[in-house]
């Protein structure tokens, strides 16, 4: 959800610059950080916004540079003869320092300047930069910046698409060696309860035992949790290739996906497989962190 999208337009009084940058989010929260945009537009640009964008932190930008002569500010005369008028009778004074300082040559341009930095002296005409003329030529702009921006995203998901499909591959792969294992740690499991009745010097009724080992084998039997991680790693990818915003439907499965790998971990009672679970566990978490920049 990640992009940045910039375009100009060319207006009579000089040129606009619109930029668009989004980050990651839930829905569309959009801000239009400018006060050029006229009011009556605005709906209509955060419309325009939500269609093409989806979702995500969505920050709009208008910055305006005037040509010569069509300067974005104006001074309000009659105030800077107001603050003049006051300054130069407040420095006509019967002192050593003003007398000497109004000798100075260049004191009306010292004062000028320090006028020009008063309040209300200087006016920006910021509110009819875009006129409703103006409208068609910043309207192409805005879709330029976003068509701009759509495609950083584009290109951006093509390499999320090729990173999370390898990793859940990798998980599959994982869990075709947590079944190569299986034997063994089956093998594992019934010394180890071999053992334990040896040392109680136990002398139980053989078919007694052997079913006990089932039940017992049958409660950390992981072939359930097997059958629904593949399937849930397979849904993964039908919603990834043919839903177009799957970004939120990815996140469930993934809640999924761990809740499987979790519970083999939890049965796993031997030290290859539990090895195996943590290296699963770490590309699920960064399959979780590259799924909040998908739509």
């Amino acid at each position: 959800m990640t992009g940045y999208g910039k375009a100009e337009a060319q207006l009579p009084g000089g040129k606009l610059t619109l930029e668009i940058r989004t980050l990651n989010g839930k829905n569309a929260d959009i801000t239009i950080k400018s006060s050029l945009l006229p009011k009556d537009r605005e709906l209509e640009v955060r419309k325009l916004l939500a269609e093409k964008l989806v979702r995500g932190t969505i920050d709009l930008y208008a910055s305006f540079e005037p040509t010569a002569g069509n300067g974005a500010h104006a001074i309000n005369a009659d105030a800077f003869h107001d603050y003049w008028k006051s300054a130069v009778q407040a420095l006509d004074k019967e002192t050593v320092f003003t007398k000497t300082f109004l000798k100075d040559p260049g004191v009306g341009s010292i004062l000028a300047s320090s006028i020009l930095r008063l309040p209300d002296v200087v006016d920006a005409r910021k509110g009819d930069v875009i006129g409703p003329e103006d409208w068609p030529a910043v309207s192409a702009a805005l879709s330029a910046a976003l068509q701009q921006l759509m495609d950083y995203r584009a290109q951006e998901g093509r390499a999320l698409y090729a990173d999370v499909t390898a990793r859940v591959a990798d998980i599959l792969a994982l869990y075709d060696q947590v079944e190569s294992l299986e034997d063994e740690r089956i093998t594992l499991v019934r010394e180890k309860f071999s053992r334990a009745l040896e040392d109680l010097a136990a002398k139980p009724n053989p078919e007694r035992l052997e079913q006990e080992m089932i039940f017992y084998l049958e409660k950390y039997d992981i072939n359930e949790e097997k059958v629904r991680l593949r399937q849930h790693c397979k849904y993964f990818m039908e919603v990834i290739d043919t839903e177009p915003y799957p970004g939120k439907k990815l996140g469930f499965i993934i809640q999924e996906m761990g809740r499987e790998i979790n519970t083999t971990g939890s049965k796993a009672n031997h030290a290859g497989i539990q090895q195996l679970v943590v290296r699963m566990k770490d590309q699920l978490e960064k399959i979780r962190e590259q799924s909040m920049n998908i739509l």
